[in-house]
């Protein structure tokens, strides 16, 4: 079962592993992401900052959805992580059974794009009209979807956000 996933550009942190984790009680942590997949370094990184109590596998994003699609998944209570919104829209669309969708941090360090730089939404989240698009794309999926940093924050939902 996957209870959360959430989109956070740095993954597996300290509100992941300590206020998350646990608050979600979640017995395994999956990371989405290609780049992270393919950076031996940032594997150990971010294994070294998983909880211990939560089994943790570093996936490319073919990999990880072909994990979630498999039915021992059931078995196990899921925090499913992404770096970007393209990833998260991608798990979103293909993945049945996401009870949340949860936007954490992401986009405050970022180049401008062609000239545009992100807009920020949050206290910690800033997106390009780009990626704006695909988190309404998200929150329009019928997954309920808020954007909550820390557990103990009030959450907002993700669609009255970026209006």
């Amino acid at each position: 079962m996957i209870p959360l996933i959430r989109l956070d550009e740095r993954m597996i942190h300290g509100q992941v592993a300590v206020k998350w984790s646990r608050v979600l009680n979640v017995d395994r942590i999956l990371v989405v992401s290609d780049s992270a997949a393919a950076n031996p370094l940032v594997q150990k990184s971010l294994m070294m900052a998983a909880p211990i109590t939560a089994k943790t596998a570093i996936r490319g994003t073919e990999d990880a959805l072909r994990m979630m699609r498999d039915p021992r998944m059931e078995e196990h209570k899921v925090l499913v992580i992404v770096s970007t919104p393209e990833d998260l829209l991608r798990v979103v669309t293909e993945i049945p059974g996401i009870c949340q969708v949860n936007i954490g941090n992401y986009g405050r360090i970022a180049a401008k794009v062609n000239g545009e730089m992100r807009k920020r939404y949050g206290e910690n989240l800033y997106l390009y009209e780009s990626e704006a698009e695909i988190l309404r794309r998200v929150a329009e999926s019928g997954i309920k979807a808020q954007y909550q940093t820390m557990p103990d924050d009030a959450p907002n939902d993700l669609k009255k956000l970026l209006k």
